[in-house]
C-alpha cells in the first residue's frame, strides 16, 4: 500500500507543479497546446497498451467492453454536469470560458484523474510493477490543466495560497484513488480488474476527443499532430522497457 501511495503521489504531483508554474511566468497558448499534444499522445499509448490490452489479458473481452462503455458514458455525463453547473461548454475550452473557470478546470482534472489512478493502483497490486508509460502519460497530461486553471484563477484575483490549496486537495484525492485501486485489486477477480481497466480506457478516450486533442490543435496549430505522435512514441517505448 505504501508503494501505491508513493507512486500515486508522484503521478499527481504535476497538478501542484502546474499550479506553481502558472505563478512563475505567463504561458503562451502555443506552449500549453504543445504540452497538451504530447500528453494526448502518451495517453493514447496508455489506453492502447496499458489499459485495453491489460484488460484483455487479465479478464475477458466482455468485461473489458462493458467497462469501456460504462467509463465512456460516465465521463460524458459528469463532464456535462460540470458544464451545466458552471455555465460552460463541454471540454477544457468550455471550462476555461465558464463562469468560474478555475474551479471548473480543477473539477475536470479530478474527473480525469480518478480512473487513471485507480488503474495505477491495480497495476501495482498485481505485482507487475509500475507502468512507466502510464505514469508518464498521467504526469504530463495533468500539467496543462493545472497551469490553465491556476492562470485563470490568478487573473480573477484568487490568492496564490488558495490556488495551491485547491490543487493540493485535488492531487491528494486522486492519490487516494491509487490506494483504493490497490486495495480493490487484492480482492478483485480478473473480470472486475478487466472492467476497471476498460472503464479507465473509455473515460480517457472520451476526454481525449472531447477536450485534449481539440484544445491542443486550437492552441498550437498543425504541429500538434507531430507532437502527439512523439508523445505516443515516447510512452510506447517506455512501456516496452518497463
Amino acid at each position: 500500500m505504501a508503494s501505491a501511495l508513493g507512486w500515486g503521489a508522484l503521478a499527481t504531483s504535476s497538478l501542484v507543479l502546474g499550479a506553481l508554474l502558472a505563478f512563475a511566468r505567463q504561458w503562451p497558448p502555443r506552449q500549453i497546446g504543445l504540452v497538451l499534444a504530447f500528453g494526448a499522445g502518451a495517453l493514447i499509448s496508455a489506453v492502447s497498451f496499458e489499459l485495453a490490452a491489460e484488460g484483455l489479458r487479465v479478464g475477458t473481452l466482455r468485461a473489458t467492453a462493458i467497462g469501456l462503455g460504462v467509463g465512456a458514458l460516465t465521463y460524458f455525463g459528469l463532464d456535462g454536469l460540470i458544464a451545466d453547473r458552471f455555465s460552460a461548454g463541454r471540454g477544457q475550452r468550455g471550462r476555461a470560458g465558464s463562469s468560474n473557470p478555475g474551479t471548473a478546470l480543477a473539477l475536470g482534472a479530478f474527473l480525469d484523474g480518478i480512473p487513471e489512478q485507480l488503474v495505477l493502483g491495480i497495476g501495482l497490486a498485481g505485482g507487475g510493477g509500475i507502468g512507466v508509460g502510464l505514469l508518464v502519460a498521467i504526469f504530463v497530461s495533468n500539467l496543462p490543466e493545472a497551469i490553465g486553471s491556476a492562470s485563470e484563477m490568478r487573473k480573477a484575483g484568487t490568492s496564490r495560497r488558495t490556488v495551491l490549496r485547491l490543487w493540493a486537495a485535488v492531487a491528494a484525492i486522486c492519490t487516494l484513488a491509487c490506494v483504493v485501486g490497490y486495495v480493490i485489486a487484492d480482492a478483485a477477480s480478473g473480470e472486475l480488474q478487466a472492467g476497471i481497466d476498460g472503464f479507465a480506457a473509455g473515460a480517457l478516450l472520451v476526454m481525449l476527443i472531447d477536450s485534449m486533442i481539440p484544445e491542443a490543435t486550437r492552441q498550437s496549430g498543425r504541429i500538434a499532430g507531430l507532437v502527439t505522435t512523439l508523445g505516443f512514441a515516447v510512452a510506447t517505448a517506455l512501456s516496452s522497457i518497463s
